[in-house]
This record gives structure tokens, sequence and C-alpha cells, in this order.
């Protein structure tokens, strides 16, 4: 590369960190949101992402939720350059791998692995159209900053930093012990060249009094010649989309109430996109759990069967362990079950695999729904804006989100639940043209309402939707309805996320320090506060 296309290139700051789980992604995403409101032209970047959490870019790609929420913090529409290779866990040792958007195959690790030199190249890239574009690229590593027995096969971590000629924030976790290990012990196992692009150390997730930690501080700093740019205090309530299983975890207690309305999530082995729960849960009038045992969903008002990347084996899993005839008795005593994507295809009659995208064969479903589905090797991915059918319509009461999904459900006598807006990206599986009603028309519901399931992720996040549908089950439970305007209020307060998690940082952390190495100090300052839309 020239002197002068090196000079017109974006310099970076890339965030890695001590092991998974650490931070890494909400770092970044408070990083990019103080340096956008500063105005300065910044963009996300991660070169592999490893989640069934994913989303659907306008172009109709797929690409992970972290990135997602990291390009809203730098006020930008997600690409899947942000994100070139996302892996989907579809078993313990085999993945789907998502290249620049779509499919490219399934392989199990050690295949990958031979792969990773190949693949670097859209990792390379998807990085300089970025570095050509934006000022400032904020690079996620993942897992930890010293996986020994991958270096030779790593393409997320010191690969792009090398490539981005990037200065490096370490991120370690406090709160789950071992923190002077976990710096030290990964400071210790790094290359000289690597220690001097070093910036600092961040630890996170700190409880209690910060004074402390004055003496961690100091001794991290003299036995690591690392400066310790700040310790985070824990956050709590921290309302953003999480990718990994953090979210779950903290609504697995969860008590039912007969004030509000009570939602029963099943986990399942494979579920996907948990995020579209997390609108639910931040309603004042809401006890949102997640369930992994049938005796779980006592005292549910309604049970929420997720996305799943394995529909077949997480089906079978249900049945194992007794959730087919628990879902059964909740919907005869009234209550409501919906499922959403994979969960959808679970509550029909028959889903047939006769290409073998899963389990291969036929497989009956839950049967509480009257449609039958077949699976098909190519992916849907699009985003779809949709009028609700099965509930009374009301002002603002469109869903906005988007389709993942590999394969087709039929209506027989079942009835459909949203009409069809508008759909961007693609237009239908291959091989299987979709007929004009199915492309006008979304999911299922039984006469009844009690049970009905969709294939739109993100149908909650719209606030008129989401307090309509509330409205319904609290007027089932005896409850009066309440004003729009409760529902428009929470998602104006998770709109906000991000800029308290800035200012968070900000507070805590020498972020002044981070962002002279990339020749923006002005940073610093509060800037504009702006906020993103969900859905």
């Amino acid at each position: 590369m020239s002197s002068a296309a090196r000079s017109r290139r974006a310099r970076a700051i890339a965030v890695l960190g001590t092991g998974s789980d650490v931070g890494k992604s909400v770092i970044v995403a408070g990083l990019c949101r103080l340096l956008y409101r500063a105005g300065v032209r910044v963009a996300p970047f991660k070169a592999q992402n490893m989640s069934l959490n994913s989303f659907v870019t306008v172009e109709g790609g797929e690409m992970g939720r972290a990135q997602v929420l990291q390009a809203y913090a730098c006020g930008l529409v997600p690409h899947v350059d942000m994100n070139p290779i996302l892996l989907k866990p579809e078993a313990d040792n085999r993945s789907q791998i998502i290249v620049h958007g779509k499919v490219l195959g399934s392989h199990d690790a050690g295949n990958y692995f031979t792969r990773t030199r190949e693949l670097f190249r859209f990792v390379r890239a998807s990085y300089e159209r970025l570095a050509s574009l934006y000022d400032v690229i904020m690079i996620e590593g993942a897992g930890s900053a010293a996986e020994m027995n991958l270096r030779d096969r790593d393409l997320v971590n010191w690969p792009v930093v090398e490539l981005a000629d990037a200065g490096v924030v370490l991120v370690a976790d406090i709160d789950r012990g071992g923190v002077f290990a976990q710096v030290i012990g990964t400071a210790d196992l790094l290359a000289a060249g690597e220690r001097e692009r070093l910036v600092g150390v961040v630890v996170n997730k700190f409880r209690g009094d910060l004074s402390l930690f004055a003496d961690g501080v100091a001794f991290l700093e003299a036995r690591t010649g690392v400066p310790v740019l700040g310790v985070l205090p824990f956050l709590r309530d921290l309302e953003l989309d999480q990718e990994d299983s953090v979210e779950v975890e903290r609504y697995r207690r969860t008590r039912f109430t007969s004030e509000g309305v009570n939602v029963a999530v099943t986990l399942l082995p494979r579920m996907s996109n948990f995020t579209d729960f997390n609108t639910l849960a931040a309603e004042g009038d809401v006890a949102l759990r997640y369930v992994a045992s049938p005796l779980d969903i006592a005292g549910a008002d309604v049970v929420l069967l997720p996305g799943s990347k394995n529909t077949i084996a997480d089906l079978e899993h249900l049945r194992r362990v007794g959730f087919d005839e628990a879902l059964r008795a909740h919907v005869d005593r009234g209550g409501e079950l919906v499922g959403i994507c994979g969960g959808y295809q679970m509550l029909g009659r028959m889903i047939a695999d006769p290409h073998g995208v899963e389990a291969g064969g036929q497989t009956p479903g839950l049967e509480l729904l009257d449609v039958v589905t077949e699976l098909l090797p190519h992916k849907r991915t699009m985003q779809v804006e949709a009028l609700p059918l099965h509930v009374d319509a009301w002002r603002d009461s469109a869903v906005c989100g988007y389709e993942i999904h590999m394969g087709v459900t039929r209506r027989k006598t079942a009835l459909p639940c949203f009409r069809i807006l508008r759909r961007i990206g693609e237009a239908g599986p291959r091989g299987e043209p979709a007929s004009q009603e199915q492309e006008a028309l979304d999911g299922a519901t039984r006469h009844d309402g009690l049970v009905w399931g969709t294939y739109i992720h993100g149908l909650f996040d719209r606030p008129g939707f989401r307090r309509q549908w509330l409205n319904r089950l609290r007027e089932r439970k005896g409850l009066p309805p309440l004003p729009i305007a409760m529902s428009e209020a929470v998602t104006a307060r998770l709109a906000s996320g991000l800029d308290r998690w800035a200012d968070h940082l900000q507070q805590h952390v020498d972020v002044g320090r981070i962002f002279a190495a990339v020749g923006t100090g002005k940073a610093t300052g509060k800037g504009v506060r702006a906020t993103y839309t969900i859905g």
C-alpha cells in the first residue's frame, strides 16, 4: 500500500479480552458512541463472530447482533462488512458458516480451522472497504487475546490488529474472579511486538468500593508495565442487547405475579435470537422467565417458543423433557402459546426435511397449529414490515422485523397472523418459488387465538403492537389495559441505553488516552446525545 493510500486509511483501536464474556462487545459500543457524539466518523468491525443471535441487513445479509448494536452506536445502518464471518453453531462441534451475509456451508471445527487462511481474504476485503470510508475503526476481538493453541489459525484477534496497525485495549472481568491471573497471564503470553501495542487495561464489572482496588491497580501496572485505564463498576440494569447468555441467566429466576403479565420463554439447546424478548422483559407489567423445565411454566399467562438453529433436534428435546404435554395442558387451561421462526415450525402438524437440512425424513410437530413445514437448503433472509390480523387493529400497530429461516410453512385451516406491507432483501427461497399468497401473508393462528406463530423476528420491538398484545393478555387475566404511552416510554428508555452506557464508560475510564492512540483526543467531550430506533 502506498504512503498516500495509507494516509487516507482509517486509524484503529482493537478491544481484546482476557477471555470470553468479559464485556468486549459493550465496551466497543460505548467507545463507538463517544466517538460518534464527538463528530468522528467511526465504524465497528469484528472479523468473526460466533453467535445464534443474528440480524438481517437491508441488503438481506445476515450478521451478528453485537455489531448491529455497535453500528447503531456509530449512527450507522448495519452492514455485513462490520462482521464478515458469522458462525452459527448447529451442534457441539459443527457450525453454519456465513460469509458476507450469505451461507457458505456447514463445517465441523477441525475442517473450519483448515480454511482460516482462505477465509482471511474476506476479512481483509471487508476491513479495507470500511477503512476507506471512515476515520476510525473500532475492532472487537474474540475469546482471549492469548489463545495459544489457535494462534496459527487465528483470523479475528492479532491478524486483524496487524492488518489495521491498531493499538490494543485489553479488557478483564473482575466479577468472575482471578483478575490478576487474567491480566498478567495474558500479558506474559503475548509476543514482544504485541505487548508494545497495548494502550492499556480496563478492569470490567467491579462491585463494591472502587478505592479498595487501588492497590490492585498499582500491582497490575507494576507487574505488567501497562497502564490500567480504568476500573468499570458493574452497571445494573444495563438494557443493551447482549450477544451471549448473560441476559438469559438474568431472567432464569424471575417470579411470576398476579398483578401483571407472566411470560415464559422455553430454553432450547440451539435457541436463536433471544433478543426478540428484550423489549418484553423491559415492560413494567411483564414478568419474563426463561424456563428449562415444564414445571417452570406454572403460572405463565403466555409461553413463547423461540427460534432455533436446529428445529428438529430442539423439538425432540422439548418432547424428551416433557414440554409437549405441558404446553398442551397450558393451552387447555386458557393460556396463550406463541412460536417464532423455529418455534412456529414446531407448533405445526409436521416438519419435513427431504433435503437433509437437519435430520432428514419427517418429524411430527406439536400438532397445535394446522400447518406443515418443509425445510429447504436455501436460507431466507430479509427485513419485513407487517400489519397484525389476529388482534384488533390499533394505531401504530404495524410490526417491523426480519426473517431468517430455512423452510416454507403452509397453512391448512389455520388463519394468517400478519399481512405483509413490504419486504426488503431476497425475494424467496431458490428452487421453491413463493406463491402470491405466501408472499402477502405470514404466520398462522388457531381459531380461538390462543396458539399462533410467525416467522418475524423482532415483532415485539415496536411499542404499538407490543402494548396491544400485552393488553389482550391483561384483559384475559381480568386486569385493566395500560396506555400505549407506557410502552413508548420503554422504547425511548431502551433507545437511550447507549448514551447511559457511554457516559458510564467515560466517567470511569481514561478514554482520552484510548482516543489519543488514534489521534482523536477531542472525543472525550460529551458531544451530541443521539438515540437509535429499535425496530
